[in-house]
């Protein structure tokens, strides 16, 4: 083949191909991994592109994306739910069967490609190139609403720091005859946590019908909110690297120190035994393992496309398998340590107030915005453990949103970096104008109805799009592109090929799981509701658009793919299911670009390599 490269840089124009022959040649050159010429040619492309300082910047940022808001009020929450300790046995079990394989699998491709979500799947799979569209599409809506968190985050903590807190009684302004300083059983009164954060901070309407107007106080926050997360990313990894060493670290520290004050509180051993003690029968329940599946996936951040985008900066030859061990372990004894925090919190609360531990959760923000901060308001130094809490949040939620932004910045400059420079002039300039479309769309969140709009994104984002997206890059890549391929490009970058554990869960457990969870979230699917409010109709409409907003590209990406394609049906169909069949000459330096306006992605075969009559064809699937 070193004879047919020689002199490669002329198009074959005299002696037509059919499109037969390309497909065939297509197949044949699309290896189990790519040879030599292709990584150095790759590589020459690549050189500009930026890297981690120091590889333990991606392995924070990768902490700081996988450990998030979701680990202090959604984990709780389902270990609340689902028997305590129980909930712990299937958590773990699907920690070590789904969520270990599938972020492997993800940071391998991310690294070994150099490319974010967008071509890495187009790589792998051109028919499915859409869910790497998807990915970025379900990342940029998710920045916007959870960014809304952040904002809350830091209105408490600027409230934290009033004397008393303002959420510790009843005599405020903002309170109804209705307020009592006690949680109770009755569903006619409410406590001061709950009336600060309905009444005083939201200033929340009867329903989403009823807009209201936009809270000053709140867009000037989220102002600020993207202001940081600009700082934090206008650079690429090269601020990200320097921010994560204290949003990714710090949070650990008031953790413990958090744990340390609640286990010294009264009541607080019975919080941690019903977080801990489990109640057998739940296991029974195939809901309980679907929680937990769910959990571990959403948690790490599978089809997200974040940290697929992030390990792309990552030095050829990085050690994988260490980072997905850090990451994944650290993410799931994260949640855990949150756990111990929380019901600890549970226990003290129920000790002072005399209700049951399982009257006082609550799901959603309400678990981190009104539960826990009624038990700061009876603690010693409560103002202290309160602005600690609170900027905990804060740190989670900035390293998971920069994440999520990274994830748009880096596909749409890896797609369209020559036009974008152009335009801006510089990269910075791109990622202000990310950070400003997606505030100026995250207004409707912070007006009266905001709380509806943002359960309602929520809903429609995180729990429905996002199994779609990962059902299918979990085919995309484990089954179109290969175990064998994947295993090739482990040893190429690192010198060892997986063991048959992971090669055993990315051929059929991973599969097999993704498909279940997906199944079972379709048939136990619920219509959004905030509370005891259920969204009208068109409320519900306006959700699947949202929905449809990401996943809608995954069959437009497929339609597109067969339509750039040469030949008749079947053999587009053959093409769109062989990796590298749309990568142009920098990734196949045996072809040149071609296609004239029409295709000019397509390439045309190169004058020296000689057409085999019968080619060998080495799918690999």
């Amino acid at each position: 083949m070193a004879d047919a490269t020689t002199e490669s840089k002329k198009v074959l124009r005299s002696a037509p191909c059919t499109p037969e022959d390309l497909t065939n040649l297509s197949l044949e050159l699309g290896p189990r991994r790519a040879t030599a010429a292709t990584r150095e040619a790759d590589m020459e492309q690549q050189l500009n592109r930026p890297t981690w300082s120091r590889q333990i910047e991606f392995t924070l940022a990768g902490i700081g994306c996988a450990v998030g808001l979701g680990n202090v009020w959604r984990f709780p929450y389902l270990c609340y739910r689902s028997g305590g300790g129980a909930f712990l046995v299937p958590y773990l079990l699907m920690l070590l069967v789904l969520g270990v394989p599938l972020l492997y699998m993800e940071l391998t491709v991310g690294q070994y490609t150099r490319r974010g979500p967008v071509h890495a799947l187009a790589t792998v799979c051109p028919l499915l190139k859409g869910v790497g569209i998807a990915s970025v599409a379900i990342s940029f809506i998710m920045c916007i609403y959870y960014n809304v968190v952040i904002t809350w985050a830091l209105y408490y903590l600027f409230s934290s720091f009033q004397v008393p807190l303002p959420w510790q009684n009843c005599n405020n302004t903002w309170n109804t005859p209705n307020c009592t300083n006690h949680a109770t059983n009755s569903s006619l009164s409410s406590t001061a946590s709950q009336e600060f954060f309905k009444y005083k901070m939201l200033e929340q309407t009867s329903g989403v019908d009823e807009a209201g107007v936009v809270r000053w106080e709140l867009l000037l926050i989220l102002l600020l909110a993207w202001v940081l997360i600009y700082f934090c990313i206008f650079k690429g990894v090269k601020s990200t690297g320097k921010v994560v060493y204290f949003t990714a670290l710090f949070p650990y520290v008031i953790l413990i120190a958090l744990l340390i004050n609640n286990a010294q509180l009264p009541g607080a051993l019975d919080g941690i035994s019903f977080f801990i003690v489990p109640k057998w029968d739940k296991l029974l329940s195939v809901e309980v393992w679907v929680n937990a599946a769910a959990q571990i996936f959403n948690s790490i951040g599978i089809g997200f496309g974040s940290l697929m985008a992030m390990s792309s900066y990552n030095s050829f030859n990085n050690n994988v398998l260490k980072d997905t061990l850090t990451i994944s372990i650290i993410n799931s004894v994260t949640s855990i340590l949150a756990g111990f925090v929380i019901f600890s919190a549970f226990g003290y609360m129920s000790h002072l107030q005399g209700i049951p531990i399982s009257d006082l959760a609550v799901d959603g923000p309400g678990l981190v915005f009104i539960v826990y901060p009624q038990a700061f308001a009876n603690m010693p130094v409560s103002q202290l453990w309160a602005v600690m809490f609170f900027f905990m949040l804060l740190c989670l939620g900035l390293d998971s949103e920069f994440a999520m932004v990274e994830v748009m910045v880096t596909s749409l400059m890896d797609e369209f970096y020559h036009h974008l420079i152009t335009f801006f002039k510089r990269k910075e300039l791109f990622v202000l104008a990310i950070c400003g479309a997606a505030g100026l769309l995250g207004i409707p969140c912070v007006m009266q109805v905001g709380i509806y709009v943002f359960q309602l994104m929520d809903h429609y984002t995180a729990i429905v799009s996002i199994l779609f997206l990962a059902f299918f890059e979990v085919i995309a890549i484990c089954w179109n592109y290969g175990v064998n391929r994947l295993s090739d490009n482990l040893e190429e970058m690192t010198g060892k090929r997986p063991n048959i554990f992971f090669r055993l869960c990315w051929l059929i457990v991973a599969p097999v799981l993704v498909t279940v969870i997906l199944i079972f979230s379709i048939i136990q699917f619920k219509p959004a509701r905030y509370g005891d409010y259920v969204f009208p109709p068109w409320a519900q409409g306006v959700g699947w658009v949202i929905a449809m907003g990401s996943i809608i590209w995954i069959p437009l990406g497929a339609v597109h793919t067969l339509w750039v394609l040469p030949g008749s049906f079947m053999q587009k169909l053959k093409l769109s299911v062989t990796p590298y069949a749309l990568n142009e000459k920098p990734k196949m330096p045996y072809y040149e670009r071609g296609g004239g306006e029409t295709h000019p992605g397509m390439a045309v075969i190169s004058s020296d390599i000689q057409l085999p009559e019968k080619p060998p064809i080495q799918t690999n699937l």
